[in-house]
């Protein structure tokens, strides 16, 4: 039965995301599969509960209304809980949030589908489909053999449960302590595991970047770039991991147009013909590459998440004058190159580019009657190209553009056989009224946040964090640069740094969310914090796991942490749920927790099992996009199951601790009635 709520449930998210303009990507794939493993859990919780009342001697009609409504606020309430969770996701800012605005918009579909249909299509099949088990002699179920075993090891699993809770219920401070060790420990593997903006993912393909000398011409580049292909050369072909290389000078495609650079694209085989992966191609080709002269030479893999076209960390230097900033950026390259972590930095002011320096005689031009504009458009029109006109051919329109032949811009020499008209109209040669000089400067003046500026670009080695590289860089300009050294990042590090801020924010808006919405369904501000317990625990379990698997910080991790806000809270809100209707039929706070934990044992097991089981695809699966996929399954499944065995013992104490100063949603409802009752209606009829 609860297998019917999967293809329902999917169906609605592909409604919502139909209705929303998404499209089917590897996002909204990888919440369709976390999917399965969500919306059955409140047809579990529904069907586990019926299942139970028909074995106790109801019929399965009565069953299944008295218990879908049993556990109908235990439905909502986790519903309403997950969908609280998966919508401030939805609001990240920057590139981050338009990449799982998807996601969170296909889980929360599911999630509050899967509560409808819990609640109104399971009920009616378990009463169609639902029977008590068979009797044995002595009036024990007597299941089939598969059944049997399992119902015996639940049962098996029952009775301890039930034994550790009767002797630990109200030591409250030794599970006081523990969710003091818990944090304490969250917080030390929050700072021991190594961040980054996302998990290295094969993606078949890695450029080569190439760097002559400053002011080399095309030629020169080009007769380089056909050594750097001879060493490719022997790695392409059948049998070996590089599939294809195109090369192209300029760099181009977002990175530098000048003629000393070049790019070589490396596109590799299928996954399953070759035995490396990405990085250790790339890695390989970057030591046969080392032994280059005339030209460097690096390779770049590209980033998990965002395509970054230029190296993923760039750091910005800016300051008062580009005299001050080239010596911070002087010491902070060379700091760089200790470092085995930061490979390739270079930085985009460089003092060697070879220009020709024009200084005008301005007497001498006022005295000859030419203007230095003149000088200027000159040199413009015969040099550089000038549009003059246009004109219009098959209702196109073209740009009319005038320079001097090449023959006539071959060498500096030819600058000065340019002429320029004087006031009186005569022309003078533009020897008469320039000197010419070769120097050596930068080829451009960058600018960032109005700030003159330097970026310094490098890649990073395999295993080493962006978290890891940024944090450095920051220490090293705190030690070696002036106060007044202002540090901003670009490309990938800038969004690793916004990601991680935008998700922090996002997992603290989650927890008041979630508390805001468990306050008003149990209508107690008390009732929420024994349950708000278990999120601590699911993120130790989660931090755990990565640390285990060698995982990273990473965007995908921390969304999974995330929805580990809803996923570990949901285990709490069946048990105090139903302890609370304990109380209401008069049972005393020790009885209603036994109680409660005991019934609602075998839902929480199985929800949770389900839970895991449809994340363990994302861990198995491999192919391109398995290692972010693999993150979020690793935080899942480590953070459900740890909450899910200690909020069994966690909750059960703090409700034992809590619950005297509380009272349930129904004896407030009692006792509003009764008072209605007693209290006449003043101020008109009502």
């Amino acid at each position: 039965i609860p297998a019917v709520t999967v293809p329902v449930c999917l169906v609605a998210s592909f409604i919502a995301l139909y209705a929303f303009g998404f499209s089917i990507n590897l996002l909204t794939l990888l919440a369709l599969v976390l999917c399965i493993g969500l919306v059955v859990d409140d047809a579990i919780v529904v069907v586990e509960n019926i299942q139970r009342r028909i074995d106790l001697g109801e019929p399965p009609l009565v069953a299944a209304k008295r218990g879908t409504a049993q556990v109908a606020f235990a439905v909502l309430a986790t519903t309403a809980v997950l969908v609280a969770v998966f919508l401030p996701v939805g609001f990240l800012e920057g590139n981050t949030g338009r990449l799982f605005r998807e996601l969170s918009v296909a889980l929360a579909a599911a999630v509050a589908i899967s509560a409808f249909v819990a609640l109104t299509l399971t009920p009616m099949m378990s009463s169609k489909l639902l029977k008590a088990h068979s009797k044995d002699e002595a009036g024990n179920n007597k299941p089939n053999r598969v059944s049997g075993w399992v119902n015996r090891q639940f049962d098996k699993v029952g009775r301890g449960y039930r034994r550790t809770l009767e002797r630990t219920v109200h030591r409250t401070w030794l599970f006081g302590g523990l969710m003091v060790v818990a944090m304490v420990l969250a917080v030390v593997l929050f700072r021991f595991i190594p961040s980054e903006l996302a998990p290295a993912e094969d993606r078949g393909s890695f450029q080569v970047l190439i760097d002559g000398p400053e002011g080399a011409g095309f030629d020169y580049t080009v007769g380089q770039m056909q050594q750097v292909e001879r060493i490719i050369e022997p790695l392409i072909g059948e049998g070996q991991p590089i599939m294809r290389a195109n090369p192209r000078v300029p760099g181009g495609f977002g990175a530098s147009e000048e003629m000393h650079t070049g790019r070589i694209s490396i596109f590799l085989q299928d996954w399953d013909q070759r035995e490396q992966d990405t990085a250790a191609v790339a890695a390989d080709m970057q030591k046969r590459l080392s032994g280059l002269t005339g030209v460097r030479a690096r390779t770049q893999v590209s980033g998990g998440l965002v395509r970054s076209r230029g190296q993923p960390f760039t750091v910005v230097l800016g300051g008062p004058d580009y005299a001050e900033i080239a010596q911070w950026r002087d010491t902070l390259l060379a700091r760089m190159q200790d470092n085995p972590g930061i490979v390739g930095a270079d930085s985009d002011y460089k003092e060697t580019r070879p220009q020709m320096r024009v200084d005008i005689d301005r007497e001498r031009a006022a005295d000859l009657g030419v203007s230095v504009a003149e000088v200027g458009n000159a040199l413009e029109t015969m040099m550089g190209s000038r549009q003059v006109t246009t004109f219009v051919d098959n209702g196109e329109e073209y740009d009319v553009l005038v320079q001097a032949g090449r023959e006539g811009r071959a060498s500096p020499a030819d600058l000065e056989a340019i002429q320029v008209r004087s006031s009186s109209g005569d022309l003078v040669p533009l020897s008469n009224l320039v000197s010419l000089r070769e120097v050596a400067e930068p080829g451009s003046l960058n600018r960032f946040n109005r700030l003159r500026a330097i970026s310094i670009s490098a890649g990073l080695a395999p295993g080493y964090p962006m978290g890891e590289a940024i944090a450095w860089t920051q220490k090293v300009v705190a030690e070696e640069l002036p106060e007044h050294a202002q540090i901003e990042w670009k490309g990938e590090s800038r969004e690793f740094q916004q990601a991680g801020g935008a998700v922090l924010f996002t997992f603290a808006l989650a927890l008041l969310i979630v508390y805001l919405a468990l306050a008003a369904q149990f209508e107690s501000f008390i009732h929420p914090l024994g349950i708000m317990l278990t999120v601590p625990l699911g993120v130790l379990g989660a931090l755990l796991g990565l640390w285990i698997t060698g995982g990273t910080m990473n965007l995908f991790s921390q969304i999974g942490i995330v929805m580990l806000v809803g996923l570990a809270a949901k285990n709490g809100i069946l048990i105090v749920e139903f302890a609370n209707q304990l109380r209401d039929e008069g049972r005393s706070v020790h009885e209603a927790i036994l109680e409660s934990c005991s019934v609602r044992l075998r839902p929480i097991l199985m929800t949770s099992i389900a839970t895991i089981m449809g994340a363990v695809p994302l861990v198995l699966a491999g192919g391109p996009g398995s290692a972010s996929r693999a993150t979020i399954g690793v935080v899942i499944i480590f953070g459900v199951a740890f909450s899910t065995l200690l909020s069994l013992l966690v909750v059960p104490a703090a409700y034992a601790l809590l619950a005297p100063f509380t009272r349930s949603p129904e004896a407030v409802a009692h006792e509003l009635e009764k008072l209605e009752g007693q209290t006449p209606s003043v101020g008109g009829h009502g």
